[in-house]
């Protein structure tokens, strides 16, 4: 093999070979106690003023607060959200108004409407001024036929899913 090839590989070996038993999950317990008096030196600063000499009272106030931040539990790792759905025994609409939005209504009249004119089976009478798949959906909305549910979802995940006769 030329010496080229032999040096590179070397290389390589040698960077996978680096000890990574340091996990980044795990924060050094000195700097979590360092940030934490460094917080309470400031919240101290702030509640003591520039302006007034404080009372004893006030000194022991300060002193309280500073040891309730000092005993507080430190978050060192951000635990990842399940989402989960949203259920009302009640049958009551949590998430979002509880009325459908502009923006649902155009996705169920034109989503309703594409299935219509694919062939679907229609759930009303057809009104005799129909003239259009898209009027035959507009009209199944507004007696609220349509078996379509929908999702609405928070930021977090967690997710509602709404039958569309459960709207006002």
């Amino acid at each position: 093999m030329p010496e080229s090839i032999e040096n590179v590989n070397e290389t390589y070996v040698n960077t996978d070979s680096e000890d990574k038993t340091k996990s980044s999950d795990t924060v050094d317990p000195e700097i979590i106690d360092n940030s934490v008096e460094d917080a309470i030196t400031l919240y101290r600063k702030v509640r003591e003023g520039k302006n007034k000499e404080l009372t004893e009272k006030e000194i022991a106030n300060i002193d309280k607060e500073c040891e309730i931040i000092r005993n507080r539990q430190v978050i060192t790792k951000d635990l990842q959200h399940k989402s989960i759905e949203i259920t009302n025994k009640n049958g009551l609409i949590v998430t979002g108004p509880p009325t459908l939005t502009r923006f649902e209504k155009a996705r169920i009249m034109g989503a309703r409407a594409l299935q219509l004119s694919l062939g679907a089976p229609i759930f009303i009478e057809i009104p005799k001024n129909a003239t259009t798949s898209l009027e035959i959906a507009m009209e199944e909305l507004k007696q609220r036929v349509i078996p379509i549910v929908i999702k609405r979802t928070l930021p977090n995940g967690d997710y509602q899913n709404i039958p569309i006769d459960q709207f006002a």
